[in-house]
């Protein structure tokens, strides 16, 4: 494969590389808001608790009860949501986390294989030039021995 081919190939895999490593960013930023909802959410249960633990406490009729029964059942309804959402997240980032690793491993091909180019390359310009200098060095020879 032509060296220019190489190149136009690893450029196209790098942005590959590059969109696979921003799919990730964004999948690991979405993974770490839904963390963050899911603590705040169990940060606020627990403090609603508290609340209906105090108020308990001082005395609180049945209606005030079920009403605070009702709001911690919809924030625990909220959690589970939560965890449905963080659990998708998590499932998002490993596989933009394979994808990249993948797409990451083309690329690294793809340079194996213009290192290999260019060596070759190299080895034949060198082979060019000591052809040169062997026919430099015949002629030198044939020169001082006429």
């Amino acid at each position: 494969m032509p060296m220019k081919q190489l190149n136009t190939l690893h450029k196209f895999e790098q942005d590959k590389v590059d969109k696979a490593a921003q799919n990730l960013r964004q999948a690991e930023s979405d993974y770490q808001q839904n963390l963050q909802r899911l603590n705040s959410v169990s940060d606020y249960r627990l403090e609603y608790m508290k609340r209906l633990e105090q108020r308990s406490v001082e005395g609180i009729n049945s209606h005030t009860f079920s009403h605070f029964h009702a709001f911690i059942k919809k924030l625990d309804n909220a959690s589970q949501q939560v965890e449905i959402a963080l659990n998708q997240a998590k499932a998002m980032v490993e596989k933009c986390k394979r994808e990249w690793l993948l797409q990451r491993q083309k690329v690294q091909a793809v340079e194996l294989l213009q290192e290999k180019k260019l060596k070759g390359l190299a080895m034949i310009e060198n082979k060019k030039e000591q052809k040169m200098f062997d026919e430099i060095a015949t002629q030198q020879f044939v020169r001082r021995n006429r």
